[in-house]
């Protein structure tokens, strides 16, 4: 099993909107995700960050089956929508990807 873990740091600022409002958002169009990306075993996110250094917005966990998943969950068209956006309101990123 892969573990896909990711933590962003959005810009105070974006699209006409706060971050707390573009991580609201974030948190809906990934958790869309589950059911119409076949290979995505589990997903959750929370933008009820409580403690975090360094400090993040929005944090998503996922689990695939094999890092060939990973990948082509990477670029599913439904997941790039969600890229798309996340690309205009994030400042920093950091992820890491990890077998268990």
């Amino acid at each position: 099993m892969i573990k896909h873990i990711v933590m962003w740091k959005l810009q105070s600022e974006a699209l006409n909107a706060t971050a707390e409002e573009n991580a609201a958002k974030m948190k809906t169009m990934l958790e869309a995700l589950q059911g119409v990306v076949p290979m995505l075993r589990r997903i959750e996110v929370s933008h009820d960050i409580r403690e975090s250094d360094p400090q993040c917005d929005v944090l998503l966990y996922s689990e695939f089956d094999s890092m060939e998943d990973l990948k082509a969950y990477a670029v599913h068209p439904a997941h790039l929508e969600c890229v798309d956006f996340i690309k205009q309101v994030v400042s920093e990123r950091r992820v890491v990807d990890y077998a268990s």
